[in-house]
């Protein structure tokens, strides 16, 4: 019979547990020999931990990349190629190199909403900007940076059916994704539930029977949910939503790029 026994250390539920947790939740993992090296030269960042292949050649790059790491006193740890790709989760791109950053701001959405809730003072003048399908690294990155600069609270983003913060992606954000709110959910649909749940309501982003945006003033904290610009927001999140704003269109304009929309309604708020 095994012993099924668990120390306080090892027990989900154990303080230094769900601490532990929380640090990882808060790590993006950039991949790329150019991309950490650019990580590591900005001293603005905080840098857990360098994961190299062991398998990689010796060469200016990764001599450069083991410098600057000494340099600021991080750990490097050795992989072999397999579990290096598990940890970049992009094994064509990575190039053997891989970064952890810690960004406090880079949350699950269940501690965001767990902080909200102990802080009463956040009840009404609070938004959020949710993506549902935005796929394109380019659009992300805009939208990032947007969300940061604006009085919008963060940004959630699903795990599922939406673009990786890749490089790509940290480029288009000019490196704000490190510095801004980002919630992370596996399921937007179910995400959204929990925070309706808590006294948010819920607006997408529609061309149809919607309020223009500059006419909505909502007194409760709002999560303004934006879809891809050919599908826009699906069906399910439509159902389940409070309102429905638009942004008024001249001159036979049908759309706007999903950036650009994001960004009106984060100021807007």
């Amino acid at each position: 019979m095994k012993n099924h026994k668990t120390t306080a250390k090892q027990r989900p539920d154990s303080a230094e547990y769900l601490s532990r947790k929380a640090f990882y939740d808060q790590l993006i993992t950039v991949y790329g020999r150019k991309p950490v090296i650019e990580v590591l030269r900005n001293r603005s960042l905080q840098i857990y931990r360098i994961h190299l292949a062991s398998s990689n050649r010796d060469s200016s790059v990764i001599r450069e990349i083991k410098q600057l790491t000494s340099e600021r006193g991080v750990e490097i740890v050795f992989h072999n190629r397999s579990e290096l790709s598990r940890i970049s989760r992009n094994s064509k791109q990575d190039q053997g190199v891989a970064c952890d950053i810690h960004c406090p701001g880079f949350k699950s959405y269940r501690q965001a909403l767990a902080d909200f809730k102990a802080d009463a003072a956040n009840s009404e003048r609070f938004s959020l900007i949710a993506l549902d399908g935005v796929t394109n690294p380019q659009n992300l990155g805009m939208i990032i940076r947007s969300v940061t600069a604006s009085p919008a609270q963060g940004l959630l983003l699903p795990s599922k059916g939406s673009s990786d913060i890749s490089p790509l992606v940290i480029k288009a954000s000019a490196g704000t994704v490190f510095k801004g709110n980002i919630l992370r959910c596996d399921c937007l649909l179910e995400a959204l539930k929990d925070f309706q749940e808590s006294g948010f309501k819920l607006c997408t982003l529609s061309s149809h029977d919607a309020t223009p945006i500059a006419e909505f003033k909502p007194s409760e904290p709002t999560i303004f949910i934006l879809g891809n610009e050919s599908q826009g927001v699906s069906r399910e999140i439509i159902d389940i939503s409070d309102y429905a704003v638009g942004i008024p269109m001249a001159n036979g304009v049908e759309s706007l790029n999903v950036a650009v929309a994001a960004a009106l309604v984060a100021f807007n708020y």
